[in-house]
């Protein structure tokens, strides 16, 4: 095991933070939306079958490839039947992505789509029309698909060991994102639980006082 990214004493244990290098990607949950995406050296995002963004938005709308769409018509077709956002890469020692775009033209660009259905998102919540509001709220969420992708894609995906008098006590990975919002905090959880388990374990061993037997008549 390589050395911990961070490490501190806690209620009398020793948690340390690790990269987690086996964890398994974002896209292997069970998400909202889709993620298209076309590289000639990376292979992102879910499996598809469409050669171009172009077959992939014809496919979407439901339009053959003898119509003369043009790609905005195609999106503005898009808009009707999905919930869909743009998707970036950077590319310059690492990957980032999201979906606004970044300022460097030249190690960046589109990449992709994310995406659901309307259909979908009316099972998904159980209603018969998608809102203005409802449209928001599937967006919001795949922007945050899109924030967890990054981050895996960063490498920024950890696990923490729970040390007492030098024996690992607990465990746990796959926290993706910065370990200090998820990683470092269930960590500083499950230590004090572990405190207060064996605060009672050392309660319950210790023996009932005996009382002296008070003496009638």
């Amino acid at each position: 095991m390589h050395d911990p990214v961070y490490e501190e004493a806690y209620q009398g244990h020793i948690i340390k933070i690790y990269h987690d290098p086996d964890a398994e990607g974002p896209r292997e949950w069970s998400n909202l939306g889709t993620l298209i995406c076309w590289h000639r050296r990376y292979r992102l995002g879910d499996g598809h079958r469409f050669d171009s963004p172009e077959a992939f938005l014809r496919d979407l709308v439901g339009v053959s490839v003898q119509s003369d769409l043009s790609m905005d018509q195609l999106r503005e077709r898009v808009e009707r039947k999905a919930v869909i956002l743009p998707v970036f890469l950077y590319d310059h020692s690492g990957l980032a992505m999201n979906t606004i775009g970044f300022h460097c033209p030249w190690d960046s660009g589109q990449v992709g789509y994310v995406y659901v259905t309307l259909e979908a998102v009316r099972n998904e919540f159980g209603v018969k029309r998608v809102t203005k509001a409802l449209r928001e709220k599937a967006e919001d969420i795949l922007r945050a698909e899109i924030v967890s992708y990054d981050a895996y894609l960063a490498g920024r995906v950890y696990g923490y060991v729970i040390e007492w008098e030098g024996e690992e006590v607990d465990a746990c990975w796959g926290f993706v994102g910065d370990y200090e919002l998820d990683c470092l905090l269930e960590a500083r959880r499950a230590a004090a639980t572990s405190v207060k388990a064996a605060v009672q374990e050392k309660r319950s061993a210790r023996p009932l006082r005996s009382h002296p037997a008070h003496s009638t008549g």
